[in-house]
């Protein structure tokens, strides 16, 4: 007489044996968490450069990025927001050769930090300190998108042919 045999959850609990995939099939990938940034906009002015403790190259740029929409009367509104984006390591060095009114793309995600002020505005008694969270795009990509400069129109070489 054979003994009855246990299902597979009951004869080892702490394991099961799951089915490998075909090659086949595809499977999704569900996105759980996203900080991801990607912003155009022009630099409001020159990039700062500096080194951490580390000596690692840090830079810092202001981008104004611009929204235009039609309001109920069909006239056009336009609103500009001003970013703070700071790069490290190659990234900076790149960044730290652009100037103001250089047309960037960013990849990046968000960061922020907590800032110690020193409290001048309203209800605040002088010298007293508050903390403010400040936020700005880490990036890790660059794309400087200003257009080469074109060459004088009373040049020898006609447009239709740039070999010669």
């Amino acid at each position: 007489m054979v003994p009855p045999q246990k299902p597979p959850w009951e004869q080892n609990p702490l394991a099961f044996r799951v089915p490998r995939e075909k090659r086949e099939q595809k499977t999704e990938d569900f996105i759980v968490y996203q900080n991801s940034v990607d912003l155009m906009g022009f630099l409001g002015s020159d990039a700062e450069t500096r080194n951490t403790r580390d000596g690692v190259p840090l830079t810092v740029l202001s981008l104004a990025t611009k929204r235009s929409w039609k309001d109920g009367k069909g006239e056009w509104q336009s609103h500009t927001d001003w970013h703070r984006v700071t790069c490290f390591g190659q990234v900076a060095e790149f960044a730290s050769s652009l100037t103001k009114g250089a047309h960037i793309h960013v990849t990046g995600y968000l960061r922020s930090r907590e800032i110690e002020k020193n409290g001048t505005g309203r209800g605040k008694k002088n010298g007293a300190k508050s903390k403010v969270r400040a936020w700005e795009v880490r990036a890790i990509r660059i794309a400087k998108l200003d257009r080469a400069v074109q060459e004088d129109p009373s040049s020898d070489v006609p447009a239709d042919n740039p070999a010669l």
